[in-house]
């Protein structure tokens, strides 16, 4: 999806939305969650009750329908921003609710509180008609679910500092003025935020032609079998993260006995959860895709609640009639075990949140995108408020019957525990949307090297500069990471030289490319020489890319050399015997050195005994560059399987080219040596006159160019393995304009004494 914005307007945009998402942040910390759950307690507030002023954080979605209404005569951010407004302003009866207390009217207090809660989020429901609008628009871009996941998780940093700064201001049991102030704070910085959603750019509307009515659109959509799945699971999950997350405040108060500020500290280490699983995501959603993130984000879930199932210390607190424990549980144990409940639960449904919308996002047209996202919120809104409701109802039941609260909650956990078991079979059968399969995903998530290289990959986004983009380039080639290929492919089109050489080595240095990186390749070879065409070249050689053989062998006719030289060695790599013959027929007429050089090096990796006698003819041409002659040696050396005996030698001989014959002696004296030893732990052997006889001969090679013995001992004593090889240096070292060469001396001397092994 493209944005109706420009990139200024939309990078203006999201920064007013991330303001505005961050004072709303910190009032609805304030406003909401465990904070009003405290002091509904306070006042003496029932499990009932408390169930139903959570129920009422879900009727603000029945109200989105209204929304709908109002946004067919007004712009819908300006419906957006007011509804955000009044919702605040509503809140005032909570600020007067504490003085009915001293005067023993907290019934009193308790309605005005109910009444303050309801209308919050009754004016909730109406503006969020607005919200997926809005958000679908900031989001638009390659960039949508981390932009998604970002909102979330300046939601979660703000609300985590908050929790710690009410932690600190309720203390145990703080006087019910404090929460009037508490109440005052939230209702102004609301109100500052509210003001920012006026200055938003209104998203395109729909043409009015093209307006469905709301049932048309959701009877087609709950047509459709992937999207009724997802709607099943999310109205399930939604169920259970309402009761896990609105109750573990009254499982550390009711259970454990836990006071309101530390309450409200634990809420702390949950905003932690959510902030650690927003910045998890943030850097997963849009490489490993939103269904493998659910279903392990649901299981985190079925993790989170085994504590609570377990209450393990809860005989500490003379509740659960573990006396023995009492004694012997450290105190710090219980606010330990509880922060680490609260992190949990809240990470792994804050995730499961995070990725249903970006799922739903995906999964729906853009068109439908109002209509369905009221549905959204309306199923979001049933499940919260039932569960909500109906857990309070049965933990009331259930401590009513006698049992004692630990009984009740764990029999709640267990049972919402169950439901995530069945969740995670149903998510296995949601529609991938482009995601990686869920095995894939699990690679990601639980690999250091490839969450290294998505870090680099966000510096690399937002990186402005070309020292920058290098930089970063250059680290992801030390962290090669197949989650990166798409970032480097894009990297390719960068206007910057030294960018693209940068990207293609760590597309290099990745272990597989996929079938987009193999077209971005062969295209690069095609359009880029003299530029990266050669790297590009080198890459599908060493990769293993067989379709673009045929490509390849056209580039024998290319006029950058460098691309030349690659493609043959390419075509070598990929085991293109056919071409072969064209390969030497090409070094043999090219003058270039860098070209003949490279086509010896791809003539030994096809490893062919008869491309020998082609690298022969460039020994015997006049004059060969020394560096040449150094790489025809080796290669011959590499295709007769002696190079890591041979290369060793010839570098004591670049270093002191006096020490020739004496490097080519004791080659075969060290080899002959060898050849005694055996001779005596594998019995009698006729060797001793064969060593002599290549000892002479070689001396006579070394010292006089006189290869004639050495010759005869090739044809006789290794004729019989009638391998061509035998026959092409026998008669080499005949031919004065090869012998001439110390580093062909050597080279002979070295094949026959490892020869010599073979035969014996």
């Amino acid at each position: 999806m493209t944005s109706q914005l420009t990139p200024y307007q939309l990078k203006k945009s999201r920064k007013l939305y991330n303001v505005f998402n961050g004072f709303n942040s910190f009032s609805f910390t304030i406003l909401s969650g465990s904070v009003i759950t405290l002091y509904a307690l306070r006042l003496g507030a029932t499990s009932t009750v408390i169930g139903t002023l959570n129920a009422f954080v879900f009727t603000a979605f029945f109200f989105m329908p209204m929304g709908k209404i109002l946004v067919r005569r007004f712009p819908i951010v300006q419906v957006f921003a007011t509804a955000w407004l009044i919702r605040y302003l509503v809140m005032i009866p909570l600020v007067v609710a504490p003085f009915f207390d001293p005067i023993g009217r907290t019934d009193i207090a308790l309605a005005l509180m109910m009444v303050g809660v309801f209308a919050f989020h009754a004016s909730r429901g109406v503006g969020m008609i607005g919200n997926n609008p809005v958000l679908n628009e900031m989001a638009a871009g390659p960039d949508r679910g981390a932009y998604m996941t970002h909102i979330q998780v300046i939601a979660s940093e703000v609300s985590m500092f908050t929790s710690l700064g009410v932690a600190l201001l309720l203390g145990r049991k703080p006087p019910l003025l404090i929460y009037a102030l508490l109440m005052s704070i939230g209702i102004i910085s609301g109100v500052i935020g509210s003001l920012m959603l006026y200055r938003i750019p209104e998203p395109p509307a729909e043409e009015e032609g093209k307006r469905e009515e709301f049932f048309t659109v959701v009877r087609r959509a709950l047509g459709r079998a992937p999207f009724r799945r997802f709607i099943i699971i999310f109205l399930t999950l939604s169920l259970i993260s309402s009761v896990s997350r609105a109750f573990i405040v009254v499982y550390s108060r009711n259970v454990y006995q836990q006071g309101d500020g530390m309450v409200s500290l634990y809420s702390v280490f949950g905003s932690l959860g959510a902030l650690a699983i927003g910045l998890l995501t943030r850097l997963l959603v849009d490489r490993v895709g939103a269904k493998p993130l659910y279903i392990t984000y649901t299981f985190a879930a079925v993790i989170g609640l085994l504590p609570a199932i377990l209450s393990p210390f809860a005989g500490s607190t003379g509740i659960d009639g573990f006396a023995s424990s009492a004694g012997s549980a450290p105190l710090w144990i219980v606010p330990v075990f509880l922060a680490l409940l609260f992190f949990m639960v809240n990470f792994a449904f804050a995730g499961t949140e995070g990725v249903a919308q970006t799922y739903f996002f995906g999964l729906i047209r853009p068109t439908d995108m109002l209509d369905l996202g009221i549905l959204y919120y309306i199923v979001y809104g049933i499940a919260g408020a039932a569960g909500s409701f109906v857990a309070g109802l049965f933990l009331d039941s259930m401590t009513s019957a006698g049992l004692l609260p630990v009984v009740a909650f764990r029999i709640l956990f267990a049972s919402l525990s169950f439901l995530l078991i069945v969740v995670l079979f149903w998510q296995r059968k949601l529609i991938r949307l482009g995601a990686l399969p869920l095995r894939g995903a699990l690679g990601v998530i639980f690999s250091f090297r490839d969450l290294r290289a998505l870090t680099l990959l966000e510096r690399l986004e937002k990186s402005r500069s070309v020292q920058e983009e290098r930089e970063v380039l250059e680290a992801l080639h030390d962290t090669p990471s197949a989650v990166a290929l798409t970032e480097l492919l894009d990297r390719l089109r960068s206007p910057r030289l030294s960018v693209r050489i940068e990207a293609l080595r760590a597309i290099e240095a990745l272990e597989t490319l996929n079938t987009e990186a193999e077209d971005a390749l062969m295209e690069d070879v095609q359009n880029n020489p003299f530029t990266t065409a050669y790297i590009s070249c080198r890459i599908l050689g060493n990769h293993g890319i067989r379709k673009a053989i045929p490509l390849l062998r056209t580039l024998l006719r290319a006029e950058d050399y460098m691309l030349v030289g690659e493609a043959m060695l390419a075509l070598a790599r990929l085991g293109d015997q056919e071409f072969r013959p064209q390969i030497e027929d090409y070094i043999k007429a090219t003058r270039n050195p860098r070209i003949r050089i490279m086509g010896a090096s791809a003539l030994e990796t096809l490893g062919s005994y008869e491309s020998i006698q082609v690298l022969l003819d460039l020994l015997r041409e006049e004059n060969p560059p020394p560096y040449l002659r150094d790489e025809v040696v080796l290669s011959i050396a590499g295709i007769v399987g002696i190079l890591e005996r041979y290369y060793p030698l010839l570098v004591q001989y670049r270093e002191d080219p006096a020490l020739v014959n004496a490097l080519a002696l004791d080659e075969i004296e060290e080899i002959t040596e060898q050849v005694v030893s055996r001779r005596r732990t594998k019995g009698s052997l006729k060797s001793r006159p064969v060593i002599r006889e290549l000892k002479e001969g070689a001396a006579r090679l070394v010292n006089s160019h006189d290869g004639q013995q050495l010759s005869r001992w090739i044809l006789t004593h290794l004729g019989e393995t009638k391998s061509v090889d035998v026959y092409l240096f026998a008669q080499a070292i005949l031919e004065d304009d090869l012998v001439a060469h110390d580093r062909f001396r050597l080279l002979v001397c070295t094949w026959a004494a490892n020869r010599l092994l073979l035969y014996v």
